[in-house]
């Protein structure tokens, strides 16, 4: 039993399903679809170089700091409704986005719109395994939710470029619209309402000390990512932010009805499911965040036509979380993490070997390899995670997971863009133009300015340096996370039932 939920007719749980998956799909747009914006936002809105900054970095602050409560509060009083009220808010913030006339208005609604994702990601994966109570089922389903989200990823600066191109740049906040508005209709007809049977006060002080503990750690690390490892304020922020951290695990101890399940870390699937998924999203931020900029700055395309140029990363990823469901049942979750990790490892490792002369087939083939991995991986790892969660705290378990995800994704996207400048710096030797030393972009506008063949073709060779060092960093990670898979990964395979033709056209979808 989960809490007072009833267990959905079947077509109808596969139709909340899609529709969910849809709703998710926003999300992993919201996060990519803003970067093809900021040149035409800096130009509309006015925005400095620190409004800019803030745009994502606003979003990404509230998503970490309210994902906790979020999970906590769905189950305490309906997963159900608390989705739905993020969704609506999700809207709502959409469309405030889309018409902001001002960066301190945008900036605002970024605020909102984290926080409304940041219950929709927890509480939408916590109302699955109401859903869905057969074990094979219920790994499909999650493969369906897991494989929507990173769509969007990929997918943010196709649809982006293509709606700058034709449209105002409003319309990539609105195309948010009508999607919530389907994910949001199907829950309330389709979805029926969970919560758990231990009606718990709700742990305030745990909620003040994760949001503030998760402020100081997300904010110390973005800072570190835009200023530098040697800015004060951003350590001072980081070690803030650890010591609530410590303090909030320490009241989780002692706490009544504490906000998170600490003893989900001694059960080995969820550990170890979310060291998998922590370990992958190296991979993935390692490649969103520099195979744009080689396409842009070394192919020379455009924003539209770089994010066309991820489309192999899409189709991996598509027929990996399809071959997943397959393989799993029969091979078990050793086989497929071990598989997936190797396959990361060697996308990785190819990337890493592109240089300024390679073209577009050595990156596409990396792509595919590191789509079909992430495929398999994600899933999988998911699964793992998620057969440890008690249907009393399937809403907090799910957050803690995707807490610890997106801190993660923080925490490496500045660890690893530190790594590319340092090298990148490094690589550029004897150039004595300081604008150069501030990125790719900035040295490749000073170069064509003095109309430099030579130095453009040496920023973009300083550049490439710089990606392969920090794509071997990944491709080592993902290596370490092969053997573990193999060696440590204990879990029986999934028992494989009858798949019904509801749930075959909603997985082929």
């Amino acid at each position: 039993m989960i809490g007072t939920a009833m267990k959905a007719p079947g077509v109808r749980r596969w139709l909340a399903l899609g529709a969910l998956a849809v709703a998710m799909l926003t999300i992993g747009l919201d996060v990519t679809v803003l970067t093809v914006a900021l040149p035409t936002l800096a130009v509309d809105l006015h925005a400095d170089t620190a409004a800019l900054q803030w745009f994502s970095g606003a979003y990404t602050l509230a998503l970490a700091a309210f994902m906790l409560p979020a999970g906590a509060l769905g189950d305490r009083y309906g997963r159900k409704k608390f989705l739905l009220a993020a969704l609506l808010l999700f809207g709502a913030a959409s469309i405030a986005c889309a018409f902001a006339a001002s960066s301190g208005q945008l900036i605002a609604a970024r605020v909102v719109l984290g926080v409304a994702a940041a219950a929709m990601m927890p509480l939408s994966m916590s109302v699955l395994p109401g859903l869905f109570p057969e074990p094979a089922q219920r790994q499909r389903a999650l493969t369906i939710w897991i494989t929507s989200t990173a769509i969007g990823l990929p997918l943010g600066p196709i649809v982006g470029g293509w709606l700058l191109q034709n449209f105002w740049w409003g319309s990539v906040f609105l195309l948010n619209v009508p999607m919530v508005a389907i994910g949001a209709t199907a829950v309330a007809l389709l979805v029926p309402e969970s919560s758990s049977d231990n009606k718990f006060r709700l742990d305030l002080p745990g909620v003040a000390l994760s949001i503030a503990g998760m402020l100081g750690l997300t904010y110390g690390f973005i800072r570190c990512g835009q200023e530098g490892w040697d800015d004060g304020l951003a350590w001072a922020a980081i070690l803030g932010g650890a010591l609530v951290l410590g303090a909030f695990v320490l009241w989780q101890r002692r706490a009544a009805y504490p906000l998170i399940d600490l003893g989900l870390f001694g059960a080995h699937g969820f550990r170890w499911g979310t060291v998998y998924l922590v370990l992958v999203n190296f991979a993935m931020f390692g490649i969103f965040f520099t195979m744009p900029q080689y396409f842009q700055s070394v192919l020379g395309t455009d924003a539209l036509g770089s994010g066309l140029r991820l489309l192999p990363l899409i189709g991996g990823l598509a027929v990996g979380s399809r071959v997943v469901d397959r393989v799993l049942p029969k091979a078990g979750l050793r086989a497929v993490l071990t598989t997936g990790f190797a396959l990361l490892a060697a996308g990785l490792g190819m990337g890493a070997l592109l240089t300024v002369d390679s073209g577009y087939g050595l990156a596409a083939t990396a792509l595919v390899l590191l789509g079909f991995g992430m495929g398999l991986v994600m899933p999988a790892a998911m699964g793992l995670a998620m057969d440890d969660l008690t249907p009393e705290r399937a809403g907090s378990g799910s957050a803690l997971l995707q807490a610890l995800r997106q801190a993660a994704g923080t925490i490496g996207v500045a660890v690893l863009g530190t790594v590319l400048s340092t090298q990148y710096r490094s690589s550029l030797g004897e150039l004595n133009h300081d604008p150069v030393s501030d990125g790719v972009n900035a040295g490749m506008g000073v170069a064509h300015k003095l109309g430099d063949p030579a130095m453009l073709t040496h920023v973009q060779t300083a550049f490439m340096d710089g990606m392969s060092v920090m794509l071997w960093v990944c491709a080592a990670i993902c290596l370490a996370a092969t053997v573990l898979a193999a060696t440590l990964t204990r879990r029986k395979p999934v028992t494989p039932e009858p798949e019904t033709d509801a749930a075959q056209s909603v997985h082929a979808s």
